[in-house]
């Protein structure tokens, strides 16, 4: 198939747009700007939005419908769509239709991977050719985990978490809550109590059990519904926060005991049910499509 041909078929297909879950965050300092310096492993789970694109004449960016509470303009995959197009004199327009099931304020990246897939697939359906390097570049302006969801790959992250190093990990089954909060990340980063200066930690040490997450005391004093939450689903298996929050999750190394799991408490949370992949499964799905 020809990139012209491949261009034409892949207008109006579903792209997925993948959740994220943070394996370990630690805090080990911050810049003089504010920002905090972190390690993190990032992997990607199996639960995903879906985007289409469909191509208009006229060269304006718009929405099929907006996400309520979000103004179009603010909207991570307008963003993203416009940034290529001022970063390229690109002409072309774009209607964007986004499916969304990746909770808002839950620390699974959904906005973040939006915006990621929209400059990874209007790169490749308007013949752009920007490199992933550069689109990691331009990702970071949007926000500090775009460019994770433009690598496509599990990775161990520093940095303000744009520094990615390739990491495999086993792909197990995963139980979601997310909490009735929306956690506002920065006010977990501005609280005084914060702990900013944990030791640096290498690869080995977090495959040896180190994955502890520095924002989950401040996270819990301050949304009691995230404490609650860790609580009942650590009687399955270790619980964790993702990010700062508000999801949290338990590994599992059988879809049995995950599924046991989400049936019981399915009741009481909003769960979600799952599987960690290495591979972004929107790079998995443009390989079908070469």
């Amino acid at each position: 198939m020809s990139q012209k041909q491949y261009r034409q078929s892949a207008w109006a297909v579903r792209w997925p747009a993948p959740a994220k879950l943070n394996l370990m965050l630690r805090i080990v300092g911050q810049r003089p700007d504010g920002y905090h310096l972190l390690q993190t492993v990032f992997q990607f789970i199996e639960l995903c939005d879906w985007i289409t694109y469909h191509p208009v004449d006229d060269g304006r960016v718009s929405l099929e419908k907006t996400i309520p509470g979000v103004a179009e303009v603010d909207d991570l995959t307008v963003r993203a769509a416009k940034l290529l197009k001022a970063e390229t004199a690109c002409e072309s327009g774009v209607r964007i239709e986004v499916e969304k099931n990746l909770p808002m304020g839950g620390g699974l990246g959904g906005g973040s991977s939006d915006a990621a897939t929209t400059l990874v697939v209007l790169n490749k359906l308007w013949g752009l050719q920007l490199s992933i390097e550069k689109l990691m570049e331009l990702g970071l302006t949007l926000g500090a985990d775009v460019p994770v969801f433009v690598y496509g790959y599990s990775s161990w992250a520093e940095g303000v978490g744009e520094k990615l190093e390739k990491i495999s990990l086993q792909e197990r089954w995963v139980v979601v809550i997310k909490p009735e909060c929306h956690v506002n990340t920065k006010e977990i980063f501005s609280a005084k109590n914060l702990t900013r200066n944990s030791k640096s930690i290498t690869i080995a040490d977090f495959i040896a059990g180190q994955h502890q997450n520095d924002c989950v005391e401040v996270v819990c004093q301050l949304y009691p519904t995230v404490k609650d939450a860790l609580v009942d689903l650590s009687r399955f298996s270790e619980a964790r926060l993702t990010g700062t929050g508000a999801c949290v999750f338990a590994q599992f190394d059988s879809e049995s005991a995950a599924v046991s799991a989400y049936r019981t408490l399915k009741d009481k949370w909003q769960v979600f049910l799952s599987k960690g992949v290495n591979e972004s499964p929107l790079f998995s799905k443009l390989k079908i499509g070469k």
